[in-house]
């Protein structure tokens, strides 16, 4: 019986490379589990958007969101996106974040940026207005705090949410820390990870971009929805 598609939903960028990196993660899952079906859909702005990667599939389908945390594309886009492929058998998988994967992604970025310990760290998100995505972010802020030994990590937005990147940094030197690095809790470069990583007064990393531990989490979150019973959406979202 044939598997069905992992179709990993990425939000879309103006900025090219955000593309390039979803692409590249995507070659990595691939080498994990070759014999899968891997597409990509986005959001907005970058081709193919989520609705055609649905079309052009068949059988059944899991979205696995390239998102880090549970708020409006998570709750509602996806599953409206399901909904629409009524062709489809599909399922919507839960965010990347939280997760120790995504911990040890973050700690990488970290210390190749050139992070020593002691020094205290900005956890630099895109920001929402939905509190369940404030909450994932302050649990990997925690999760991230205990993997660098008990550092000061304190989460920061770039938009929707405070404090923002600046105002963080800023709180963290009053507190009397004289090392700060940022931490890029961003899926791939763009806007928010280029305007968060600038307030790093002493190190800023990279975003998490194709770390191997996002391929295995991509394919976790996958064999999870799988092993879930699977769920209709809510006949509203069917015309969202």
């Amino acid at each position: 019986m044939q598997q069905p598609t992992l179709v990993a939903v990425a939000h879309g960028s103006r900025d090219p490379r955000a593309l390039r990196t979803a692409l590249a993660l995507l070659e990595r899952v691939r080498e994990l589990r070759p014999r899968l079906d891997v597409r990509l859909g986005h959001i907005e702005l970058n081709e193919p958007l989520l609705d055609y990667t649905l079309r052009a599939a068949s059988g059944a389908a899991v979205l696995v969101p390239l998102l880090l945390g549970r708020g409006h594309h998570v709750k509602r886009d996806l599953p409206a996106a399901a909904a629409r492929a009524t062709h489809l058998d599909t399922r919507v998988a839960a965010p990347l974040g939280p997760h120790p994967l995504l911990v040890e992604a973050l700690y990488e970025r970290l210390t190749e940026a050139g992070w020593t310990a002691g020094t205290a760290v900005v956890l630099g998100a895109a920001g929402s207005r939905d509190p369940d995505s404030a909450a994932d972010t302050r649990r990997t802020a925690s999760l991230l705090s205990r993997r660098l030994g008990g550092v000061p990590v304190v989460p920061a937005y770039a938009s929707a949410a405070a404090p923002d990147a600046p105002g963080a940094v800023r709180a963290l030197a009053a507190r009397g820390h004289r090392r700060i690095a940022v931490a890029s809790y961003f899926a791939a470069p763009g806007r928010f990870a280029t305007q968060t990583a600038a307030a790093a007064p002493d190190l800023a990393a990279a975003p998490l971009g194709d770390h191997p531990a996002l391929a295995r989490l991509l394919l976790h979150r996958y064999d999870e929805a799988l092993a879930r019973p699977a769920a209709r959406p809510l006949p509203e979202l069917v015309s969202a």
